[in-house]
């Protein structure tokens, strides 16, 4: 008979509880986990490919010391203590030299970089970061900007909406299965979606209204509709006097920025645009502006956030069923929360070598900025980096111009990978220490918040079939090595969950019936006559004093986006609902769902480049140039063409990826230094391209 285990999927940043099926020490079976009703027992196909990530033999099977030189791919196998002495001995020596703040870390974020975080502490270095520089730092910034507070501190009622904007958000591929089950449930009870994006998605298939904008021109199309939206006085009137600050600033700053103005900027008609405004008028409060998700594409997406951030505001679609509601955590249900394994450390008084805090004091330091770390170490300003940790990321393929990374890498004097996978930025690694798949380890218990806040556990499935360890014990070990043990004195996971749990009334045999523990069985919803926000204020601030001060204006005026040179193509990518980013392209069952990437080209200039579906086309940017095959679609904007992120890997022992499709972040020279200056996000949309048919049809 099969034991049942709840854990937490692993295949992607979402991690959705799950239950697994184990039967004489094998997981025979996968599902979502029942005893959470938003989540049922739906299941993606990524993570229905668990269990070919476990069989899989093309990953690191044991810990690999490089040989040759870096990205040759020459390694040798060792034990973990060879890989574990190796690593200690070059931290020492560069700890020694440089202080602790010589060592960054990069990885994906998210509920269980806690220990992470901690072992960074524990070592002297501030210089923690995660991958959102290239995702939502911008959204991030923009809602701490308009709130206080962060863009994770609310989510979204969908289910109850009337309506659901997205700009770009392509919610039901960049998918976490509880909210496309919540939207899908909202677009049932009648709730309208409008999607705005240049390139027709899966999400568009199912919007009752799709603008296909002109690529960089969100901002305008925003203007457009907030202009409307305070002009008109479709707005909560009674919210915004309570509660929001700025209201007239904003008024004056709006006025140029008509529906006729934005027609010609975006394209999308101006009647188009009072129709959709009188319609949220109708449908306010129960409307949703998702303030987006991977909004690191414009120079002006900081500030297109920015103003979804607004709308929600004046929508009064706060703490508001069928809107934007607090996310939850213990202290609102009534009890202690878990305890932070990096907060027990002391604080690390070394200046950040991103800056953030310090030279850019309005940029969060819990996430820092990985592009503006990778400029400190190319300049050794304000301090040598010599040490680099990347804990399944994969900055070669996630940041702009691999060929100027590994420029800058080359100054490293050590670069750990700590991945179930290879990947490009493991290949171009020193060490690379295989981490076991999630099903073969446990990690920290992680706090879940919403409106019925509690604790979720990830726990150990099955046995490792290879040479693996989990991340916890990875860093324990190099912490005892390096004899900071005092900081992280524990031997198992099991003393870590209890180490989290100590202030709470919780045991770690409660999670055993469910996966997780709920610190309240009723939805928590704040009072709206007594809401208070983050700012200076403790109002929504329209106006942001504080960001003038530190020299970012609250209204930037609209700058028409760079056009594409004669000839030329803005490049855009994204994802598609089995894929997270590169991670899986390689995977035994998920690379059979598609193999390679197409690049997207509307069909009028495809006919004037002679191009035709499925030709072999040349993509071509500076002096890099590679063949893709073409999808002739009217789902894309002429002005732009279109791929899948994560293809074309370069990793010999990726033998079912390898040179499979193209990738688009090798055609984003020069723009590692391209960022958005309010935000801080990479501008990863401003690269251009040209096209013409291949000399031979025949793909090498």
């Amino acid at each position: 008979m099969a034991e049942m285990k709840h854990t937490i999927c692993g295949m992607c940043a979402v991690r959705c509880p799950i239950t697994v099926h184990v039967e004489n020490g094998r997981p025979v079976w996968l599902e979502g986990n029942a005893n959470d009703a938003a989540m049922g027992k739906s299941l993606c196909a990524k993570g229905g490919a668990t269990f070919a990530q476990r069989d899989d033999k093309q990953r690191p099977l044991g810990p690999l010391l490089r040989m040759g030189k870096r990205g040759e791919g020459q390694w040798r196998e060792v034990s973990w203590d060879e890989a574990f002495s190796f690593i200690t001995s070059k931290l020492e020596g560069i700890i020694a030299e440089h202080g602790g703040r010589a060592v960054m870390m990069s990885d994906r974020g998210g509920p269980f970089a806690d220990l992470r975080q901690a072992f960074m502490k524990a070592i002297g270095s501030p210089n923690y970061m995660n991958h959102d520089c290239t995702c939502g730092r911008n959204t991030h910034h923009a809602s701490r900007s308009v709130y206080g507070m962060g863009r994770k501190d609310f989510a979204y009622d969908y289910e109850n909406a009337r309506h659901i904007v997205l700009f770009g958000r392509n919610i039901t591929e960049s998918l976490r299965v509880k909210e496309v089950k919540s939207v899908l449930k909202g677009l049932k009870n009648g709730a309208h979606l409008t999607y705005i994006d240049p390139r027709f998605s899966v999400t568009a298939g199912k919007a009752t209204r799709y603008w296909q904008i002109k690529p960089g021109t969100d901002y305008a199309l925003l203007l457009a509709i907030a202009h409307v939206v305070v002009d008109k006085g479709y707005y909560d009137a009674e919210f915004v006097e309570r509660y929001v600050t700025g209201l007239d600033e904003f008024r004056t700053f709006l006025g140029p920025y008509t529906p006729e103005w934005a027609e010609k900027e975006t394209g999308i008609k101006a009647k188009d645009i009072e129709a959709f405004c009188f319609q949220i008028n109708e449908d306010r409060p129960k409307v949703i502006f998702h303030p987006g998700w991977m909004y690191t594409r414009y120079r002006d997406s900081f500030y297109a956030s920015r103003m979804l951030h607004i709308l929600n505001a004046l929508m009064g679609s706060i703490e508001q069923k069928g809107g934007l509601f607090y996310v939850k955590g213990a202290k609102d249900a009534g009890k202690k929360g878990l305890k932070s394994i990096a907060g027990s450390i002391p604080a690390v008084k070394e200046e950040r070598a991103d800056g953030c805090g310090s030279r850019y004091p309005y940029f969060d330091t819990s996430g820092g900025m990985l592009h503006l770390a990778f400029d400190a170490l190319d300049k050794a300003d304000p301090y040598p980096i010599k040490a680099y940790f990347i804990h399944r990321h994969n900055p070669l393929i996630a940041l702009p111009d691999p060929v100027e990374q590994r420029r800058i890498l080359d100054k490293l004097d050590l670069i750990v990978s700590v991945d179930v996978n290879y990947s490009e930025s493991a290949w171009y690694a020193d060490v690379i220490l295989p981490e076991n798949t999630y099903l073969e380890r446990g990690d920290i218990l992680r706090m879940e918040k919403g409106l019925k806040p509690g604790f979720g556990r990830r726990q150990q499935c099955v046995v490792p079939l290879n040479n693996t360890k989990a991340g916890w014990e990875i860093y324990l070990e190099l912490a005892r090595r390096l004899g900071k043990e005092e900081y992280l004195p524990f031997k198992t996971l099991e003393d870590i969950w209890a180490f989290q749990l100590q202030d709470t009334d919780v045991s770690i045999e409660d999670f055993d019936a469910k996966g997780f523990v709920k610190l309240s069985q009723d939805a928590i919803w704040y009072d709206r006559d007594k809401l208070s926000f983050g700012t200076e204020s403790g109002k929504i601030e329209l106006f942001n004093q504080k960001l003038e001060s530190q020299g970012v204006p609250s209204f930037i005026p609209y700058t028409a986006p760079e056009e594409a040179p004669a000839g030329s193509f803005r490049l855009l990518y994204g994802r598609c609902g089995y894929q997270a980013h590169g991670q899986h392209q390689n995977n035994p069952i998920l690379s059979q769902l598609l193999d390679e990437n197409h690049l997207w080209i509307h069909p009028e200039p495809a006919a004037e480049l002679g191009i035709k579906e499925g030709d072999l086309v040349e993509v071509s940017s500076g002096d890099v140039t590679g063949h893709i095959r073409a999808r002739v679609t009217n789902m894309i904007h002429p002005e732009a063409v279109f791929m899948l992120h994560g293809f074309g890997t370069q990793v010999p022992l990726q033998k079912r990826a390898l040179n499979k499709g193209l990738a688009d972040q090798i055609f984003m020279q020069g723009k590692l230094t391209d960022w958005d200056k309010a935000g801080g996000g990479v501008n990863i949309c401003q690269s251009f391209v040209t096209i013409k048919p291949a000399v031979s049809q025949e793909l090498k």
